[in-house]
């Protein structure tokens, strides 16, 4: 894996001798980067970890998965969540047929574009979301990943997630099922590059979402403020119990506008979200809930997906 970053100084592309002093920088929830400038140190590069997956972002919220031998608080001894999945509240329906387009920032540079496609099937809501790089980011590491998930549209319970993922030389293919009659979560991946495969199963308790879906699924959930909820989500071998802190309203502008928001932070007591950065997604302040920004402060820097698009098709 190469290192490569952008000059602070000629904001040029360099992928060899990268000062090895990251940027120091304070980054607000709603927007500005404030970067360190102290008096007597050096003006750092911008280093880009070029294991950086946009589309993830998107699945965010599961980044609190945990480590091996942690039990975050929430969890029983086998790793399951204690926390119940809530069904949607009174009135809320998921589209029957809807696309948002994302546009996604690195930092103050665009990385690329993420697609959301909601559809109803039968009594399931389908969630397919792609991820493209683009300009300078796609030239130094291509990433085109491609998740779907289905889930119960009256109850919220995930039954199938599954992901393509391209980036760089790395090719996976993992499908993970949730079997609720047998109360089994199964996972297979395959690499496609090595041929390895991985065959995984762990028992589940009651409904739960997963890494995709949980995002949207909060939409469907009351946002009051200061009123938190949690929600379990299931990732391979492991429930998480994450905590939606409805934190406060906010006016965001994006290309189609002015909204008027609630801004939510997906917390958990173990793993990313805890120890490496932190998560806020804004969701309009309506019925709809819709997510029209979304932004993850991680330790290599800021991502930010901005709505861009909003059609029914």
């Amino acid at each position: 894996m190469r290192d490569c970053c952008i000059c602070a100084r000629c904001w040029s592309w360099c992928c060899t001798g990268c000062s090895e002093r990251n940027r120091k920088e304070d980054v607000q929830p709603s927007g500005r980067i404030n970067s360190y400038d102290g008096p007597h140190e050096k003006e750092p590069s911008l280093r880009l970890k070029t294991r950086a997956n946009p589309l993830i972002l998107l699945c965010a919220i599961a980044a609190a998965g945990v480590s091996p031998g942690q039990n975050p608080a929430g969890q029983d001894a086998a790793g399951q969540s204690s926390a119940a999945l809530a069904p949607p509240r009174s009135g809320f329906s998921f589209p029957l047929r809807q696309t948002l387009t994302y546009t996604v920032d690195w930092r103050v540079f665009p990385a690329g574009t993420a697609v959301v496609h909601f559809e109803q099937a039968g009594d399931r809501e389908r969630i397919a979301a792609s991820a493209d790089t683009s300009g300078a980011i796609n030239m130094i590491f291509h990433v085109a990943d491609n998740f779907q998930s289905d889930f119960d549209r009256e109850k919220g319970c995930s039954y199938d997630f599954n992901k393509q993922t391209v980036e760089g030389r790395r090719q996976i293919n993992s499908n993970l099922h949730i079997d609720y009659n047998n109360g089994r979560s199964v996972l297979d991946e395959k690499n496609q590059v090595t041929g390895q495969t991985k065959h995984l199963e762990a028992p589940v308790h009651g409904c739960l979402t997963d890494l995709l879906t949980g995002v949207f699924y909060a939409a469907s959930q009351p946002l009051v403020v200061g009123h938190n909820f949690v929600i379990p989500v299931v990732d391979a071998q492991r429930t998480v119990p994450v905590t939606m802190k409805v934190e406060g309203r906010e006016e965001i502008k994006t290309s189609l506008g002015s909204f008027k928001t609630i801004r939510v932070q997906p917390t958990a007591d173990g793993g990313v979200v805890k120890n490496r950065g932190a998560i806020w997604i804004w969701y309009t302040d309506d019925d709809r809930h819709l997510p029209v920004q979304m932004r993850a402060r991680l330790f290599w820097g800021t991502i930010t997906f901005r709505l861009t698009g909003n059609e029914a098709k």
